[in-house]
């Protein structure tokens, strides 16, 4: 088992849970701060700092000073402008932290002060939208933000319209948009990976259990191709979630929730086409978050349902689990430190 730590963030409200955010080497997690719903993890690039969405009805994101043994202090918290923030990023500036409000559907920007806390919003973005999926999509619901490779475009991805967002951000804090692209109806988008490399950027679609791959330039995504991210004729719902790429861009790995696998995807050399070639079991029930270790030889799994972290190993691309998972409640969000 590796000696590597990690932070877990987790859903505390869910009956059976835990309180807050967990740290310390696998078979050693420990809660080190108590925080309701932690459910996605960002770390400062200079390490100093951490912060943590509040996935609640009145949202809110958090700054946590960084102990010397790992421990988290309390900084402040400022409101996410919006309902149930599940996801959250740092621009490659340091100054901002970014929050996907999923069920009302807003984007907020909290400007990241030198002592680390988060100081008032400068925007509330609401989006709008619906989709098909008459349960899922009556609304907009934002799920993830992320930048690309050269940290000159924000995307906000919103699974209640199929739509990805392309923004500049300014020097002020305000998104100013210069793109959308719409993908096929009913997909729900919901994380979106960038060939460290190649002009491709990849989008996992939570309610059709697609991948779409896209070219990409300049702020500007185009779709080239829609592959499953299960094999033909798999039973059953399914609901994709997390999204990775190996730092070399030949591998892409996705989590299906339903089916309880991951994905294995092999990259073209140009990025613009992809190929599943393993389907392995998650180690537990609903894995919501997939990360990799610090040296990228291995792959953590947090699945969600059955309170179990599994661990596997990268070998040219394929997964093998390595021993038995290890048990954390309500694990959402594993992040290495």
């Amino acid at each position: 088992m590796t000696s590597e730590r990690i932070y877990v963030g987790s859903y505390t409200s869910q009956p059976g849970a835990g309180d807050g955010i967990g740290f310390g080497p696998l078979d050693g997690i420990e809660l080190v701060v108590t925080t309701a719903d932690p459910s996605f993890l960002v770390r400062s690039a200079d390490g100093r700092f951490l912060y943590a969405t509040g996935e609640v009805h009145g949202g809110r994101v958090s700054a946590f000073a960084v102990q010397p043994d790992g421990g988290l202090e309390f900084v402040n918290e400022q409101p996410s402008g919006g309902a149930d923030p599940c996801h959250l990023d740092i621009d490659p500036s340091g100054r901002y932290l970014l929050s996907a409000n999923y069920t009302s559907g807003a984007v907020a920007i909290h400007p990241i002060q030198d002592d680390g806390s988060l100081g008032q919003a400068t925007q509330f973005l609401q989006r709008s939208g619906t989709g098909p999926n008459a349960e899922r999509q009556e609304g907009p619901h934002a799920h993830q933000i992320a930048f690309d490779p050269a940290g000159a475009y924000v995307f906000d991805i919103d699974l209640g319209s199929d739509t990805v967002y392309t923004s500049t951000l300014t020097d002020d804090g305000q998104l100013k948009e210069v793109d959308r692209l719409h993908i096929h109806p009913g997909a729900g988008p919901r994380h979106m990976v960038f060939h460290p490399r190649a002009g491709a950027a990849y989008v996992i679609n939570e309610l059709d259990s697609t991948l779409t791959v896209c070219g990409y330039a300049d702020g500007k995504l185009q779709v080239v191709q829609t592959a499953s991210t299960r094999p033909a004729d798999s039973p059953g719902e399914n609901f994709p979630a997390e999204l990775l790429i190996s730092a070399d861009g030949r591998y892409l790995y996705g989590s299906n929730r339903g089916d309880n696998t991951i994905a294995v995807f092999s990259t073209a050399a140009d990025g613009l086409s992809v190929e599943l070639v393993q389907t392995i079991g998650a180690g537990g029930d609903w894995p919501r978050h997939l990360a990799f270790s610090n040296d990228g030889t291995r792959l953590y799994a947090a699945n969600e349902r059955s309170d179990q972290i599994a661990t596997f190993t990268i070998a040219d691309g394929r997964l093998t689990q390595e021993g038995d998972p290890v048990s954390w409640p309500k694990p959402v969000c594993i992040l290495p430190v």
